[in-house]
């Protein structure tokens, strides 16, 4: 059994690579063992750095993606241009290398698996990272608790965890998982190529009425957008988590 998590435990650990998963071209899942990791929810996120030899020191932060499970930690990182520490982990990085993290930190943006509202998850991009986690525990958790995902992404290239997507769909009861293509979708896609809308959110996630739990995460301008959407189609804003990020050093 997991242990119990502590939001914002902030001392600073060794973790060491123990696995890596491609999941796009610039993008890739990182498997680290922590000893003695506290635990973590899904939706919080860890602090990671780096040193060099010289002592230059640059830290980013990023979502867990998994479960809590003893003390394993998934990451997955994408590759910015230019980025400090993106560059590092989702290049050079290598199996029983080390890396140091803090965490787990954030209190908010989290689902609880012992809650019983259904849930709507709304991801742009990478912002999939820490909506996944929350997939994952309820599977975990064996919680029958009803989930939507509504996921965007520019092609069919740059979907994160795309098998397990497709798996969890067909074989976890209760989970629904559909997709916005911005730049160009699949052969055959029935649906029309364009940002999130009204019309999207609308068919694709909860009635209001519902009360959902909603959970946005994704670049600045489309969290902003969805949670607009959202208000407008009647969601309480109490009711309306966001996690954003913009750019950076990477």
């Amino acid at each position: 059994m997991a242990r119990a998590a502590v939001p914002g435990r902030l001392s600073w650990r060794v973790a060491r690579l123990a696995a890596v998963r491609d999941e796009t071209t610039t993008a890739r899942t990182l498997l680290l063992d922590v000893p003695d990791w506290p635990g973590h929810l899904p939706g919080q996120h860890v602090d990671v750095r780096l040193t060099a030899a010289d002592g230059y020191q640059a830290q980013r932060s990023y979502s867990v993606a998994n479960a809590a499970d003893g003390d394993r930690v998934e990451l997955t990182v994408q590759r910015v241009p230019d980025g400090e520490v993106s560059g590092y982990l989702a290049g050079p990085y290598a199996v029983g290398d080390p890396v140091e993290i803090r965490g787990p930190v954030g209190g908010w943006f989290v689902w609880r698996p012992d809650t019983t509202d259904p849930v709507l998850l709304i991801a742009g991009g990478s912002g999939i990272v820490p909506l996944m986690a929350m997939i994952r525990a309820r599977r975990v958790a064996r919680s029958r608790v009803p989930f939507r995902l509504i996921y965007s992404v520019r092609t069919p290239a740059d979907v994160y965890y795309a098998d397990e997507l497709r798996r969890r769909a067909r074989d976890d009861a209760g989970l629904d998982v559909s997709y916005v293509y911005t730049r160009q979708a699949p052969e055959g896609w029935p649906g029309q190529v364009g940002r999130i809308g009204v019309s999207r959110v609308n068919t694709d996630g909860w009635p209001a009425m519902l009360e959902p739990a909603c959970y946005v995460c994704g670049p600045t301008g489309f969290v902003e957008t969805v949670a607009d959407i959202l208000i407008a189609l009647g969601h309480d804003p109490r009711r309306v988590r966001t996690e954003r990020f913009g750019p950076t050093g990477g």
